[in-house]
């Protein structure tokens, strides 16, 4: 057996001056990791401002900091191990600024959707790899054959790793990924590429040196046959899984995976024999072992992942739930722990500044180590919502602990050069741990309190307080989720009655009392009072946004022994009783013919557009419209139209939606052509706010979208929703194609909203194609004879399906919820003459008419068809 070192030297014994070059160029190095880790953290604390906020997270950490520190630490360490002559440091700055710039590029390329920014950048970083490589087997070549030449094997093969996932990136940033489900396994093979290839293998052959010194115990034999054995499986393993994935086989990505895994085993047992040897017993060490956990459980979920899915896009949704386990448990763990180790031998301040720096990262370490692995089983577990919420709020605490400490670290100035201090009194290890644990126990009570409370008030929306005795009194009401908490108030007569409303939600609430104040329109976390005077009667108060109250944001005020339904005093007066504001609801004439100047909802489907990548914008507008003849309502649109615009692609499009909210309620947009996690992207947006929706459509269809703000019913049935056209692959051409959205109305006023009440109850007004009540009968869709024609239809509800059916006509061809159901030409010559649709369902049929004439086209659910689901095509020669 034999002890290793990174450093020429021990840190304790290292003299400040010799070290002084090396400190300065590290300390610049570790700095650029550090400030990755800080966005990191801040990218995650602002995601709801930013685009593609998980992605961003996510290339911060790997991209960013993970990337600089191998680029700068593998080298550092392949010309220790290997006794080496160090390459020129002005080579190695500059590979690193431009490492830094194009990384950059490739951010902010993302985040703007810009290609040409992502081109440049995702050609460049693979050359600077491939640099970096060519580097190392320099090294490798002038130095002393030794024992510990197989780590910079690791080290090659990582960077050949990175090299394939930088360009599997590439072509997924850009959209040249081939058709079908392509843009799966382009995904699949570029996150294993660089978790386990350029990530793993480097962590995997750093560890077995990188273990025994942070451990400050000798190395066990056989570690040379063990680091052999491990890169030949592992390398191997990932290279068959990059491949299976590649080519779409699972079953053979699994057994890649495997493999793998038995390599990960292989460096395991030094790993464990030297941990007998000698425990851990700090942060960094610990840290290690942690991550080197995470990284096993991750491999073994994976291929459990694999080999249960039924596709390959069904993989990539849980791939997706595992990347923050092998993102945080593994690798950041990883990450904190080397830094942790190495940031204090680097920075080269002598005896007394090694023992002052790790002592500054070791403080309170195990509480960052409990809520940081707390944190990731509580995200990667299958556990309730708000669970992964306060996970990813316990791995953000501990991050942001250890970059406040490293950030102190590099900044703080060494003592005097060569000074000898008195060592300080170090604290008793078992007073330091309960100490840190007991500041973990507190925090997590802390933490899960109110946690607790939120979850128990969730399911009991309707809670009382009640206010003892009379006299002055406040009371704190919180408007969150449709609901006003407390929703009952229990007073005594003679109480002067102070609410103060807080606004909880992501939308803006406010409160208005019956016959007395309201309170402004608040936004999140904003507060006011309002002073209801001396209570005499029972009160209602509520939300006065459209269909808040509907939806059950109502407060009572009781008074014990008082009469119902009186008002409250303020002040030394009674403010009276609002007037009645309701008008007649207007009248549907199925039989009216639309003004002169009235123009149709172009039904026509346009050709999709060229390119990959559709960036368009779309604004939340709130704006008169003429319904049916002489009724007019208030709809709330998507670009001033309901529906709102139709958007056409093909599968594998990007789409990059810039949503902007131009009305006065706040709205949010959901596509169901797109496959993401809803929280961010799909939030509630303020008026006079914006946000960048980014999916891409995996599967053709004939697509819903619609607002997704609460109460839904209430925006979807006052107008909110469209279509979204992704075309099968190989779809033949159609002489015409149409969209038709189905949709029903529920008046309100004339000039108002619908109401919401209506919609709950389902007492619709009119049933419609495109929003207006027999549209096509007044203005007809041409065709011609001998012509095919295609009628893509969805349905919008919010509630009633649809049986859509040509009068005269026979559809040869059925597209159905993403599957064919007939197709033209089909031996067995079947015919069908509806198309069923659920809401928020879609598809499309396809007929020839034989003849001139006017065919109608209806919901073939009569009732519908008579309340103005009626439509024509006429057929000329």
């Amino acid at each position: 057996m034999h002890t290793v070192t990174l450093d020429r030297q021990p840190p304790e014994a290292a003299a400040p001056a010799a070290a002084r070059p090396r400190a300065s160029w590290h300390l610049r190095a570790n700095a650029v990791v550090v400030a990755y880790l800080a966005a990191t953290v801040a990218a995650l604390l602002a995601r709801d401002v930013l685009p593609v906020p998980r992605w961003l997270a996510v290339h911060l950490l790997l991209l960013g900091a993970v990337t600089n520190a191998i680029v700068t630490w593998s080298e550092h360490f392949a010309v220790a191990l290997l006794r080496a002559a160090p390459p020129s440091r002005r080579r190695s700055a500059a590979r690193l600024v431009v490492l830094n710039a194009t990384v950059v590029g490739v951010l902010v390329g993302v985040t703007t959707a810009s290609v040409p920014v992502i081109t440049v950048a995702a050609s460049v970083l693979p050359l600077l790899v491939v640099e970096h490589v060519v580097g190392l087997v320099r090294i490798g070549r002038r130095a002393m054959r030794g024992r510990f030449a197989h780590t910079v094997r690791f080290y090659v093969v990582a960077g050949s790793a990175l090299v394939v996932g930088i360009t599997l990136g590439g072509h997924l940033a850009v959209d040249s990924v081939p058709g079908g489900d392509g843009h799966a396994r382009f995904h699949a093979g570029h996150v294993h590429a660089n978790l386990l290839g350029w990530v793993g293998l480097t962590v995997l052959g750093t560890l077995f040196t990188l273990w025994p010194t942070v451990l400050r115990t000798r190395m066990v034999d056989g570690v040379e046959q063990a680091a052999r054995r491990c890169l030949w499986l592992t390398s191997g393993g990932l290279a068959v899984t990059v491949t299976g994935l590649l080519l779409g086989s699972r079953l053979g990505a699994a057994a890649g995976l495997l493999v793998y895994a038995v390599g990960v085993a292989a460096a395991l047992d030094p790993f464990v024999r030297t941990w007998r040897q000698r425990a851990p017993h700090d942060a960094a060490s610990w840290s290690l072992a942690a991550g080197v956990g995470w990284l096993l459980v991750g491999v073994l979920a994976d291929v459990v992942a694999l080999l249960t899915s039924g596709d390959l896009d069904g993989f990539l949704g849980r791939l997706d739930a595992l990347v923050p386990l092998l993102v945080v448990g593994f690798v950041g763990q990883v990450l904190l722990g080397a830094l942790t180790y190495l940031l204090p031998v680097v920075l080269g301040r002598g005896p007394s500044g090694f023992r002052a720096v790790s002592g500054l990262l070791g403080r309170a370490w195990v509480a960052r180590a409990v809520l940081l692995n707390a944190g990731v089983a509580l995200v990667a577990l299958p556990v309730p919502r708000p669970l992964p919420v306060l996970g990813w709020g316990l791995v953000l605490a501990a991050a942001a602990g250890f970059v406040v400490l490293a950030g102190l670290a590099l900044v703080r100035p060494a003592g005097p050069t060569g000074a000898t201090r008195r060592p300080e009194r170090a604290a008793r290890p078992d007073r330091a741990a309960g100490s840190a644990t007991a500041a973990v126990t507190i925090g997590l009570v802390m933490t899960l309190i109110p946690v607790g409370v939120a979850l128990s008030a969730g399911q009991d929306g309707q809670t009382s307080t009640r206010v003892a005795g009379g006299g002055t009194r406040q009371v704190a009401v919180s408007l969150v989720g449709m609901d006003v908490r407390p929703g009952v108030i229990e007073v005594e007569p003679g109480t002067r009655l102070t609410l103060v409303v807080t606004n909880a939600d992501a939308m803006r609430h406010d409160l208005a009392v019956d016959g007395g104040p309201t309170t402004r329109l608040l936004s999140h976390g904003q507060t006011e009072a309002l002073d209801l005077g001396t209570v005499t009667r029972d009160l209602r108060a509520w939300c006065t946004v459209p269909g808040h109250r509907a939806a059950g944001m109502t407060l009572d005020i009781r008074v014990d022994g008082a009469p119902p339904g009186g008002h409250v005093h303020a002040g030394h007066g009674q403010v009276p009783a609002p007037a009645a504001t309701g008008s007649t609801l207007p009248q549907i004439d199925f039989g009216a013919v639309p003004a002169a100047s009235w123009r149709p909802y172009d039904a026509t489907l346009r050709p999709a557009p060229g390119g990959t990548e559709h960036r368009l914008t779309v604004r939340a507008q709130e704006k008169l419209l003429e319904v049916a003849p002489g009724v007019r309502q208030r709809m709330w649109t998507f670009n001033g139209t309901v529906p709102g615009p139709t958007l056409h692609g093909r599968v594998g499009d990007l789409f990059t939606v810039t949503f902007v909210n131009d009305g006065t309620l706040g709205h949010g947009i959901d596509f169901h052509a797109g496959s993401l996690a809803p929280d961010g992207p799909m939030r509630t947006i303020d008026p006079g706010q914006r946000l960048t929706y980014q999916f891409r459509a995996q599967y053709a269809g004939a697509w819903l979208y619609h607002c997704s703000t609460m109460p839904m019913l209430h925006h979807v049935g006052n107008g909110m929703f469209g279509a979204v056209v992704i075309d099968p692959p190989n779809l033949p051409k159609a002489d015409r194609e149409y969209v038709l959205v189905q949709s029903e109305i529920y008046l309100g006023p004339q000039d108002q909203p619908g109401d919401l009440a209506k919609m709950q109850r389902g007492d619709r007004d009119a049933v419609v194609f495109n929003g207006y009540v027999n549209q096509y009968a007044h203005a007809p869709l041409p065709a011609r004879v001998g012509e095919r024609v295609r009628f893509w239809v969805v349905d919008a509800g919010p509630s009633d399906g649809t049986s859509f059916h040509v009068v005269g006509g026979q559809f040869d061809t059925v597209f159905k919820e993403g599957s064919y159901l007939l197709r033209r030409g089909n031996p067995e010559r079947g015919a069908a003459q509806t198309l069923d649709l659920a809401p928020a369902q879609g598809g499309f049929v396809e007929t020839v008419f034989g003849q001139p004439g006017h065919y109608p086209f209806v919901d073939h659910d009569l009732r519908s068809a008579e309340a103005g689901a009626r439509g024509v095509v006429r057929v000329t020669r």
